[in-house]
């Protein structure tokens, strides 16, 4: 698994994003088809047409029309989904001009939009695409109370606007350690809290913006909490402390907000509280190094949510280091080492990383209506002596690149 993420960094620049990929009807036939809508099917086919799913099913019974490119393949699952990360505004160069996933500007800045940050040509999301990921959550990442907004998008695209698929999917906030500054910000949790509290009142007041006094929203600000307080966009909050989870969970309650929990690494010690709250993990890297806030992170936690019944997925999160990213399917594969059984781990990285961010009518599995996404491998997608042999992205072929 090292060995293969350890390959030279040029390697990463060949097969840049295409600029437009040839709109197809297609069809994959796999020995063994994870459609993550039911139980796998032996020698399955899933049929695309302009984009779409139109038929899965077994082979002996499932037509294919005649004169559409046919792929086979060992396995198929359906295109992988990335539930968050910051791939596309954070540059795998991890220099200055390839890094806008987070301005320290201002402690609160819900008004930064991830779309304009966006760069589809980004060398991270060849590199993700060529992996089976083909839709990503990203957006800025944590460093402040209120760092910005995410997006969800394609790995393919000409343009941002081509990419995203929802310019604006939720608000990242970010507790604990990662958005405590004494210099610039807030020095202490409680006025973490304190910061987000007040522009939500202030919002909810319908308070005019008063420049001179802090963490009250200006006119853009405030339209962004009136959005998440009429719960049209959902609040993300990064905290892996429980103190800090139970701060959000707080917050949630008090203003009647949609909320996800983002990071989680101590989630395992409130089953109880997050099933009450009935909010959704997405849980940090398996793999994710465990100090600071993650100390006390475990490699079982997936194992622990998936038994108690609290949603959550698996992500590829943010790493301060070239290059920049953690790849979700060996995040999973990890996950299945430690006590996650296979099935619920792929599902973490496709249907239940879809329905997180608020896609699974559409993402994450391999059923009829929905976008024609699909991951081609030689074996078992978790065995790390495995490869990606294709990827099908809205029924266009979009690598056959072995990875």
């Amino acid at each position: 698994m090292i060995a293969r993420f350890a390959r030279p960094l040029a390697a990463l620049a060949v097969g840049l994003a295409p600029a437009q990929l040839a709109a197809q009807d297609i069809a994959i036939r796999a020995e063994t088809l994870h459609t993550m809508d039911g139980p796998a099917i032996s020698e399955g086919i899933v049929v695309i047409r302009d984009g779409k799913i139109v038929a899965v099913g077994p082979a002996a019974t499932t037509s294919v029309p005649e004169g559409i490119e046919v792929l086979t393949t060992k396995v198929a699952t359906p295109g992988l989904v990335d539930a968050r990360t910051v791939v596309g505004l954070a540059g795998y160069l991890n220099q200055f001009d390839d890094q806008d996933q987070l301005d320290t500007g201002a402690a609160l800045q819900p008004q930064l939009r991830a779309i304009d940050g966006y760069n589809p040509d980004e060398v991270l999301v060849d590199w993700l695409r060529s992996l089976g990921v083909t839709t990503i959550h990203t957006g800025h990442g944590p460093g402040t109370v209120v760092s910005g907004q995410t997006m969800i998008a394609k790995t393919w695209a000409k343009t941002a606007d081509g990419a995203a698929i929802v310019p604006r999917a939720m608000i990242a906030a970010n507790l604990g350690p990662n958005a405590i500054d004494s210099e610039k910000g807030p020095g202490t949790r409680p006025k973490q809290i304190a910061l987000l509290r007040a522009a939500l009142t202030a919002a909810k007041g319908g308070a005019a913006p008063d420049p001179k006094k802090p963490g009250t929203p200006d006119k853009l600000d405030m339209q962004v909490w009136k959005d998440v307080l009429a719960r049209r966009v959902p609040l993300m909050i990064t905290a892996n402390r429980a103190q800090d989870i139970m701060s959000a969970l707080r917050l949630k309650e008090e203003f009647g907000i949609d909320m996800v929990i983002d990071g989680g690494a101590e989630s395992y010690r409130l089953i109880d509280e997050l099933k009450a709250a009935g909010v959704t993990v997405i849980l940090h890297p398996t793999m994710a190094r465990h100090y600071g806030d993650m100390e006390n992170a475990s490699f079982a936690t997936a194992a622990k949510l998936r038994e108690a019944g609290i949603p959550f997925a698996l992500q590829s999160g943010y790493e301060g280091y070239v290059p920049k990213t953690r790849v979700i399917l060996w995040e999973a594969g990890w996950a299945a080492a430690n006590g996650l059984a296979p099935e619920d781990a792929l599902s973490a990285i496709t249907i239940d990383a879809a329905k997180a961010i608020g896609m699974g009518e559409r993402l994450g599995s391999l059923s009829v209506g929905k976008d024609g996404d699909v991951a081609l491998f030689d074996g078992d997608p978790l065995e790390y002596t495995s490869h990606v042999t294709g990827v099908v992205i809205d029924g266009r072929v979009a690598s056959r690149e072995v990875r």
